[in-house]
C-alpha cells in the first residue's frame, strides 16, 4: 500500500474534526482548544498478544477493541471523551480493504462515544499493531475519580455483567459452545463512558475499568487505597450463557467472571450513605466491601477463600 494514499483514505474515514480542534490531521501536530483538566491514557494491542488476526478477531474487530480499551480508561476516571491519536503498524501483505475496515470500525465507535480521531501515524510492523492515545477533559479535579480513594466501610460494586468476553474467547477457540452474543462481547466491547461520568457525579470514592478481570483490577484499588477489598464471587453478575460455557470448561462460573478480563465494565467503591444516588447513576451489582487490612483482594465463594488469576502480561 502507498503510505500517503492510505493516510488520505484513513483521514476521510475518521471524518471532520469538531470546532474545538483548531488544527487536525494533515499538519505536523494537532492543536486543540483545551479545557481546564486534560486526562490522557495510552494503550496498545498487538496481533498474537491481545488477539489473533483472522482467528479470534478480524481487522475491524481489532480496530474497535483497541479504541474501546483506551476509551475505557477515560470512563474509569469519569472524564468526558475528547481526542484520539492512532499509530497503526501494518505487516507486509496487509490488505488495503482490511485497513479501511479497521478504520471504519474505529470511526464508528468514536462517533458513538463522542470522541474524535484527529491524528496519528502509519508504519510498517512485523504484525498488526495498534497504539492509541486518548485525551479526555474535565473542568474540576473533583469531577474525576481515581483508584486511590476507597475507604473502610465502602461497598464494592460493578456495572453490567461479567464473564462475557472470557466465555466468548472460549467459544472462538473451540473450547466451548455458546451464543453469538458472547462472541460479540469479546470482539466488540463497549466502554462505559456515560456510566463513568454519572458515577463520578454521584460521588463514588474509587473506580477502575475491568480490563484484566476483577480479581486483578480490584487489587489495583486495594493497593492504591491501602485497604482490603473482600469480594463475594457468588455475587458477581454473570452475562447470559457464561454459566453454561463454564460448565463445558469444567470451571466455576465465577472464575470466568473474575478472571476472564476484557469485559470493560466499571468497578467502584462507594459509601453506604450514598448508595441510593450511586444506584440511580448506573445499574450496579454490589459484590463486596472495603475493610481495614493489608492492601489486597480477598476472594470468597461459599464463604471459603479462593484463588483466581486475572489476566497478566508475561514480559
Amino acid at each position: 500500500m502507498d503510505e500517503l494514499e492510505l493516510i488520505a483514505a484513513l483521514r476521510e474515514r475518521f471524518g471532520p474534526a469538531p470546532e474545538r480542534v483548531l488544527v487536525g490531521s494533515g499538519d505536523d501536530a494537532t492543536v486543540v482548544r483545551a479545557r481546564p483538566l486534560c486526562v490522557t491514557s495510552t494503550d496498545a494491542m498487538i496481533d498474537g498478544v491481545h488477539f489473533r488476526l483472522g482467528d479470534t478477531a478480524s481487522a475491524a474487530d481489532a480496530g474497535h477493541r483497541a479504541l474501546a480499551g483506551a476509551l475505557s480508561d477515560l470512563a474509569a476516571m469519569g472524564a468526558d471523551p475528547g481526542e484520539a491519536y492512532v499509530v497503526l503498524g501494518l505487516p507486509a501483505g496487509f490488505e488495503h480493504d482490511d485497513a479501511i475496515a479497521l478504520a471504519d470500525a474505529m470511526a464508528a465507535l468514536a462517533r458513538r462515544s463522542a470522541a474524535t480521531i484527529v491524528g496519528g501515524d502509519v508504519t510498517a510492523a512485523p504484525g498488526l499493531t495498534l497504539a492509541i492515545t486518548v485525551v479526555g477533559w474535565a473542568d474540576e479535579p473533583a469531577r474525576l475519580v481515581r483508584r486511590r480513594g476507597a475507604r473502610p466501610g465502602d461497598l464494592v460494586g460493578v456495572s453490567g455483567t461479567l464473564g462475557a468476553s472470557g466465555a466468548g474467547l472460549a467459544i472462538l477457540e473451540g473450547r466451548a459452545g455458546g451464543p453469538d452474543a458472547l462472541v460479540r462481547r469479546h470482539r466488540r466491547p463497549q466502554p462505559r463512558l456515560a456510566e463513568g461520568r454519572a458515577l463520578a457525579r454521584a460521588g463514588v470514592h474509587a473506580m477502575i475499568d475491568l480490563s484484566d478481570g476483577v480479581a486483578s483490577d480490584a487489587g489495583h484499588i486495594a493497593r492504591a487505597s491501602g485497604v482490603t477489598l473482600r469480594i463475594d464471587l457468588d455475587a458477581l453478575p454473570l452475562a447470559d450463557g457464561v454459566a453454561d460455557v463454564a460448565r463445558q470448561l469444567g470451571v466455576p462460573a465465577w472464575e470466568l467472571a473474575a478472571g476472564g478480563g476484557e469485559d470493560y465494565e466499571l468497578c467502584v467503591c462507594s459509601a453506604t450513605d450514598t448508595r441510593a444516588q450511586v444506584e440511580a447513576a448506573a445499574a450496579l451489582s454490589w459484590i463486596g466491601e472495603v475493610v481495614d487490612g493489608p492492601p489486597e483482594v480477598v476472594l470468597l465463594a461459599g464463604g471459603v477463600a479462593r484463588t483466581v488469576r486475572g489476566f497478566q502480561h508475561r514480559l
